[in-house]
């Protein structure tokens, strides 16, 4: 329980690259922050996973394997999940929490898109926030598909657009007189590559999916304030453009960042609203 597997047979994306250096290793960082903050949504993928009582889960983009456990968890013996990520330090983080759990979960280190996937193997694919990521979205899916049992069904929350989530934003914007950010590029793989409900509609029917429904989820999120710091510049683009800061600029930068964050802030809590895309498929 609790193995990990490697796919050798993939060419490194630029992806990989991003979430098996600083991306994946800030992630690892803040995990247990993490996985607080988006428990909402792990809450979400679980009670689907109950209301299908699938045998056999695919976590894609499982991280450090919050939703995996969960979902193994609740399920119970009989069903064994997968959590299936393209980041070798988070799931080697993934692995060591599933050291002594009596759960019947295992790891594959792979990439969606390309991973040679044994057919009819997977009854329920989940991801939280995991399939916006894909540098060809199309043939991720279609791939994805090609594991599915006849009966198999896909349950994914991905984010929509920027002006649905001011709290995922107001970091760059207050950041961007200080650090040079890459520009937002709405097609590329990315948090927000998914916000255009049409899109995600075409993907997945060009993908052979069926059934497909996109349908709005707004869930209120919440961290204690002392964690909004180390967050905010340890993750994303604006994390990884300060550790190359001098200390004058990482300086002036946190402080407006933070500043930014006040009308999130009550007393010791942080709180927003995330707007998302509960996705919802057959195979």
């Amino acid at each position: 329980m609790g193995e990990q597997q490697h796919d050798t047979d993939e060419t490194p994306s630029e992806q990989a690259a991003l979430w098996n250096g600083p991306g994946g290793q800030g992630w690892v960082r803040m995990q247990a922050v993490m996985d607080r903050l988006l428990a909402p949504f792990e809450d979400v993928l679980v009670d689907e996973a109950a209301r299908v009582a699938p045998r056999r889960v695919l976590d894609v983009g499982c991280g450090a394997g919050a939703t995996t456990f969960a979902i193994a968890r609740r399920l119970g013996e009989g069903a064994t999940c997968t959590g299936l990520d393209i980041s070798e330090p988070l799931l080697t983080a993934a692995t060591a929490r599933a050291v002594g759990a009596a759960l019947d979960v295992s790891f594959v280190l792979a990439d969606a898109q390309r991973h040679r996937f044994e057919p009819a193997t997977v009854d329920l694919l989940v991801s939280r926030f995991g399939v916006m990521f894909f540098d060809d979205p199309v043939a991720a899916f279609t791939n994805l598909h090609s594991a599915m049992a006849d009966d198999g069904s896909l349950c994914c929350v991905a984010w929509r657009g920027i002006d649905d989530n001011p709290f995922m934003v107001a970091a760059a914007l207050a950041a961007a007189p200080y650090v040079d950010l890459p520009p937002f590029d709405p097609a590329a793989p990315g948090q927000f590559a998914f916000a255009d409900r049409a899109r995600v509609e075409r993907i997945l029917d060009t993908a052979g999916w069926g059934g497909v429904d996109v349908a709005s989820l707004d869930v209120t999120c919440s961290m204690p304030e002392a964690d909004l710091v180390p967050y905010l510049t340890n993750l994303g683009p604006l994390g990884r453009a300060l550790a190359g800061a001098d200390d004058a600029t990482r300086a002036e930068a946190i402080a407006a960042v933070r500043a930014a964050f006040d009308p999130f802030v009550a007393g010791d809590e942080v709180r927003f609203t995330a707007g998302c895309w509960l996705v919802r498929a057959h195979a």
